[in-house]
């Protein structure tokens, strides 16, 4: 993320799109655990409760390494929610619609922040063509701008956390489908796994790509456009 931001010429720019970054990948990765302690807490686990993790207090959450990941690279983690299998009625099933939670619930973010990214463009359009005032443009566009981190930013941690491998939460909903023994075999190198896969991506980032961030953007197209598209035509009727 930073380094893509970095490539532009412009200070304030810059400055302007990390302000608008960080409260987003805050809300994200707290959406993303607290959404795993409350189903946990449905399933029958109340660990996560009895901690304090069903809030979107960010104090709860945040892990500063991989908060600050999250800013730099486009990929990081916060403080795992801790659950207890044994208290769900049934732990594979429990175990995988939990880890499904997280990566689910910022989906809806991305959708939602996809929706009025395709909103707040079509209307910063409709403002320059008739002539509005230009701090009403100008709040117009940053607020394009959030929604579209919000979109990209949130489809992002979701791709990144359904990676079927130790330690990410695909790895908890591909418990469902592997046996027992083979699962907890891969466990073993979650450590060497989780390591590997960090090195690659950033030296993916380094050489300018991001296979996730190319999923996460394409996903926000996919919701972004045929809305942009739908409102213009509205404002373009209003003109």
């Amino acid at each position: 993320m930073l380094f893509s931001i970095l490539g532009g010429n412009n200070l304030l720019n810059i400055i302007a799109s990390l302000l608008l970054q960080i409260p987003v990948i805050i809300f994200a990765l707290c959406v993303h655990e607290t959404a795993h302690g409350y189903v946990a807490w449905k399933c029958g686990d109340n660990t996560a409760y009895n901690l304090g993790r069903l809030t979107l207090n960010p104090a709860k959450h945040l892990d500063p390494m991989g908060t600050l990941m999250m800013v730099v690279f486009g990929f990081g983690y916060a403080k795992p929610v801790p659950i207890n299998t044994r208290n769900f009625r049934n732990p594979k099933r429990g175990m995988a619609i939990t880890a499904a939670a997280g990566p689910l619930s910022n989906v809806l973010l991305g959708a939602i922040s996809a929706v009025f990214y395709g909103f707040f463009e079509a209307l910063w359009n409709y403002l320059n063509i008739t002539g509005s005032p230009a701090m009403l443009i100008t709040c117009c566009y940053w607020a394009t701008m959030l929604m579209y981190f919000g979109a990209v930013i949130n489809f992002l941690y979701a791709v990144f956390n359904l990676i079927p491998v130790p330690p990410f939460d695909g790895s908890r909903i591909a418990l469902v489908f592997l046996p027992s023994r083979t699962y907890f075999k891969i466990m073993r190198y979650e450590r060497e796994i989780m390591l590997g896969i960090l090195i690659a991506l950033f030296l993916l980032s380094r050489m300018g790509f991001s296979p996730f961030q190319w999923i996460a953007e394409g996903l926000t197209d996919l919701i972004y456009k045929p809305v942009v598209n739908g409102f213009w035509r509205l404002f373009l009727k209003a003109v």
